[in-house]
């Protein structure tokens, strides 16, 4: 096993890595010289707590992102995009495998201690590009499980660099203390440091990703940059500590926002923008506790780990130059399990074998005039248990608790207040008219909720309530340790 380096080797190490790595083609500015036929690149840019209104075309306030506003300029921006799950690891599980998290077996937000993780016989997207030699990397955060078959590496991606699961699973946390062992950095399958500086992480990222793309700007890749932040515990460097006026989640956001810049000017100076198509999104709204530590989902009701819409709608941005029209704004429904087979109708290569629940969104991608949303409905759980089915303007939330603040202030300084327990009776919103969710119309509309309710049953059928299971679910991994 590699030993733990002390700092100073450990960051002389990576520097002289990235050194070798670098191409001076890219430095230079002249065009990629991949063929035309050459299928496009794509890269995911995935934060981890970013509240749908925390950028600066979405009405960001005390800080700006230049880079995003730029990106939403050149491309489109979806208004009614959304996660699977509001919540770290199934959100992350949908996006990567085309798949509702019920269906595959990973939910919730898997911990140091937790023993499952994604199956072999699930594909993720960088297993689907792998059809076409795409290269793979993933700089970030991983949550599908930390155990070594579950990493990256063993599931289609050929570089990993990061934190496999929440950067608040470590001893410091502020509710639980030194429940949780050292955080790992992760190269590959193996751990390289613990504890490393969180100061750093939002740099490295992007320097890691500034690299491979000029390393393989002559060949199809794939790069998925996966922000730990601004999921708390908050950290930035200095280059942007105390330049917002909103405080320490402002300046988080705002050099989350300056790596996006790195990676779009890397894309322009290696002569691939009309190749590559970048994907800004989050995977769940804020975490209201945390306060001035958390974002904002406004106008949305409630925040992440609840299914009212501030916690799974989020912010979406995609940039692809003479692809994807400029300044276009989408207001049509879509949800994270659709890009996968969006990439693969993209790449041309075949889905997954297992069946999958997104659909392709190409069109809606693409500015197509009377485009649709190719779902008659999404559905949305917490855990295993469906709480709300939408279909068009309409959402159908059926009884059940969820966390609120009631109005109350979260907390300061990275210490988190407590949530209420609330109830919900089935309720259904309109949301062309009530985007906040503050008006119960099902009385005023019974064929609406009795249609979505047999929608919801078919959900249930396939993926399972509560104790009840469903005849499309597949079982997650079990880590077995080797004796």
């Amino acid at each position: 096993m590699d030993r733990i380096l002390p700092r100073r080797e450990f960051l002389e190490k990576i520097a002289a890595s990235w050194a070798l790595m670098s191409l001076p083609g890219c430095a230079t500015g002249k065009k990629s010289v991949a063929s035309k036929d050459r299928p496009p690149n794509f890269v995911i840019i995935f934060t981890d707590d970013q509240g749908y209104a925390d950028v600066g075309v979405s009405g960001a306030k005390g800080f700006t992102t230049p880079n995003l506003d730029r990106m939403a300029k050149e491309g489109i921006r979806f208004t009614d995009f959304h996660v699977a799950q509001p919540v770290c690891g199934a959100s992350r599980a949908a996006l990567l495998t085309g798949c509702y998290p019920n269906r595959i077996g990973i939910l919730g937000a898997p911990s140091p201690k937790t023993e499952f993780g994604i199956s072999d016989s699930e594909k993720t997207i960088a297993d689907v590009l792998k059809q076409r030699d795409y290269v793979t990397a993933i700089y970030g955060k991983w949550h599908l499980g930390h155990h070594p078959p579950f990493l990256p590496v063993r599931h289609g991606f050929d570089e990993y660099f990061g934190i496999p699961y929440s950067n608040d699973m470590w001893p410091r946390h502020p509710e639980v203390g030194n429940q949780f062992p050292p955080l790992p950095l992760v190269r590959n399958d193996r751990v390289i440091e613990y504890q490393p500086d969180q100061t750093q992480l939002v740099t490295w990222y992007a320097e890691h990703a500034v690299r491979f793309i000029e390393k393989n700007r002559d060949h199809p890749f794939f790069l998925y940059v996966a922000h730990n932040m601004p999921h708390v515990p908050l950290h930035v460097s200095d280059k942007f500590k105390g330049k917002s006026e909103q405080g320490m989640y402002g300046d988080v956001i705002m050099e989350i926002d300056w790596s996006v810049g790195q990676v779009l000017s890397t894309i322009r100076r290696c002569g691939l923008d009309d190749n590559t198509l970048v994907i800004f999104t989050t995977d769940n709204g804020p975490w209201l506790s945390y306060g001035d530590h958390a974002g904002s989902a406004y106008p949305l009701r409630e925040g992440k780990g609840t299914t009212w819409e501030g916690g799974h709608r989020v912010p979406c941005i995609m940039r692809w130059p003479g692809k994807i029209p400029a300044g276009e704004v989408c207001k049509e429904t879509a949800m994270t399990i659709d890009i996968l087979p969006t990439f693969a109708h993209l790449a041309q290569v075949n889905l997954p074998p297992n069946p999958i629940d997104g659909l392709d969104i190409w069109p809606l991608m693409a500015g197509e005039p009377g485009a649709k949303c190719p779902h008659e409905a999404y559905c949305f759980y917490w855990g295993n248990t469906l709480e709300a089915v939408r279909s068009g303007k309409w959402i159908l939330h059926f009884p059940h608790d969820y966390r609120t603040l009631n109005g109350r202030p979260g907390g300061t300084g990275g210490v988190p207040v407590k949530y209420d327990t609330a109830h919900t009776e089935l309720a259904l919103f309109d949301l062309e008219k009530d985007i906040r969710q503050t008006q119960d119309v099902s009385a005023q509309h019974p064929d609406v909720v009795e249609h979505l309710k047999a929608v919801a049953e078919t959900f249930r059928e396939d993926l399972g309530d509560g104790d009840r299971p469903g005849k499309g679910q597949r079982p997650h991994a079990i880590y077995k340790a080797a004796k």
